[in-house]
């Protein structure tokens, strides 16, 4: 490498690692995400597509898409050693290991606090700043204890309808000090919303203490608005190494760390001036069983998306897989041959009947089957983007977007236009000319307003009247 990154990053999911890439590019940041771990020499060949940073279209941040969120401590062992020594071999200031800001992780999936020892090992330092509230998203962090909204109601995270009852990591425990105790045995220190608002000497005192400790501690951050965020930033920027500082958070890390982009000659982008245009077709694959995507999905079919659903027992069920794939196939091409706007789907909510027929069906595999959903999505799409190859692409749900995605002949992606936040339009990179420039989302099942599929179809947040929408995502965020 010609020079040291500004920051690297590792997403333990698909979607949230999308998330850091807009942060990064709405803060003025030339950066790309990687499905896998890119060499030195590539990331010096790596040019990006668009020409919104002024020209500029070598890398000055990168991230590496990965799946840690539905890991085991045996399979993080397996696999995070080896990517993370990967990363930390090229210069950087920081190197920001993230997560979802819903925490969403136990002691046998997706463990935050195993990952973070395994980074430390990778990334060694005297602190691991910890800061997961992200206002943008409706995510804050008071006294500890994490808080997301839904429908205009703000939630503790043990009571959110939606987290409290995740079918893999359920939050049973607000305060992310006790739940990070079940992962793993090293301190965590807060610094609460008090300490933020006192005075620079008293926090940095606070800090302070906490960095010259024999061993180094997670130090939990509140965040209740945005000027929390370049406080935090500050106190992370003064307390750092000058190099491969480990962070562990949401995206509100790029944001915290905005004025040390500023420092760094990168202005900020005006999201409100982007737009990709209407596509010429748009093709929806989602696996998400999220309440709010089953709202996109119903508001998309009563607005000129057709639907079309996938029978998710039938492809997980060998001996009827050919029959349903190729049934869907036809369907589908049928289908865009009088529409312009598709949405394929799984299910329709949580309280959908087919998720516990599928799960009947893999009871009955016993573990033995080894083709994913997620993957028989991926090659249905392709199948289908052989013949409409010009297709703008939603993947909806962050452990479909993994899958789908390995499936597609991609290496990297770079930011294009935002939609909602975290849930941007990105542009993809592939030496294969089918997908070479092809524009996708990779959305979480609870991100964006009911519209977010019109709006990605229409290029923009912005409804006839050219109003912008951006704040009614924000809203309607998880």
């Amino acid at each position: 490498m010609d020079s040291e990154m500004l920051l690297t990053y590792y997403g333990d999911d698909f979607t949230g690692s999308a998330d850091v890439l807009e942060a990064l590019a709405l803060n003025g940041v030339p950066a790309a995400l990687f499905l896998n771990v890119p060499t030195a020499q590539e990331l010096s060949a790596f040019r990006l597509k668009s020409d919104m940073f002024n020209g500029d279209k070598a890398l000055e941040a990168f991230g590496v898409a990965g799946v840690s969120r539905t890991m085991n401590p045996v399979q993080m062992r397996k696999k995070l050693p080896d990517i993370f020594g990967k990363i930390s071999r090229i210069p950087t200031r920081f190197f920001h290991y993230k997560i979802c800001s819903t925490f969403d992780s136990s002691p046998g999936i997706g463990s935050v606090g195993y990952a973070t020892e395994i980074a430390l090992q990778a990334f060694p330092t005297a602190w691991v700043p910890l800061l997961v509230g992200a206002p943008d998203l409706n995510r804050f962090c008071l006294f500890g204890n994490l808080f997301a909204r839904a429908d205009g109601v703000t939630y503790r995270l043990d009571r959110h309808p939606t987290m409290s009852k995740h079918p893999v990591t359920p939050m049973n425990e607000s305060d992310l000090r006790l739940h990070l105790a079940q992962q793993t045995d090293r301190e965590v220190k807060l610094v609460d919303v008090f300490a933020l608002e006192a005075t620079a000497a008293e926090r940095e005192k606070l800090v302070a203490g906490a960095t010259r400790q024999e061993e180094p501690p997670i130090v939990l951050f509140d965040v209740l608005h945005d000027g929390h965020l370049q406080t935090i930033g500050a106190v992370i920027e003064r307390f750092s190494k000058p190099a491969r500082q480990l962070i562990v958070g949401s995206s509100g890390v790029e944001h915290a760390l905005s004025s040390f982009f500023v420092r760094a000659g990168k202005a900020k982008l005006d999201g409100n001036n982007l737009s990709a245009g209407k596509a010429d077709r748009i093709i929806v694959v989602t696996g998400s069983c999220s309440p709010m995507t089953k709202k996109q999905i119903e508001w998309s079919v009563e607005n000129g998306f057709v639907g079309l659903r996938m029978d998710a027992r039938r492809l997980m069920n060998p001996q009827t897989r050919d029959e349903e794939y190729a049934s869907i196939i036809s369907k589908a091409m049928k289908l865009l041959q009088k529409s312009k706007k598709l949405i394929l789907f799984s299910a329709l909510g949580p309280d959908d009947p087919s998720i516990t027929e599928t799960k009947a069906v893999l009871a009955q595999l016993n573990g033995t089957e080894p083709v994913t959903l997620g993957v028989l999505q991926g090659r249905i799409l392709k199948s289908l983007l052989k013949k409409y190859s010009r297709s703008r692409i939603v993947i909806s749900g962050g452990d479909t977007a993994g899958q789908v995605a390995s499936e597609l002949d991609i290496y990297a992606l770079e930011f294009l236009v935002p939609i909602a936040p975290g849930s941007p339009l990105c542009l993809a990179h592939s030496k294969n000319p089918v997908y070479d420039g092809v524009e996708i989302a990779f959305k979480g099942g609870q991100n964006g307003n009911e519209r977010y599929f019109d709006y990605i179809y229409k290029g923009g947040v912005y409804d006839k009247q050219g109003q912008d929408n951006r704040s009614a995502h924000a809203a309607a965020d998880l």
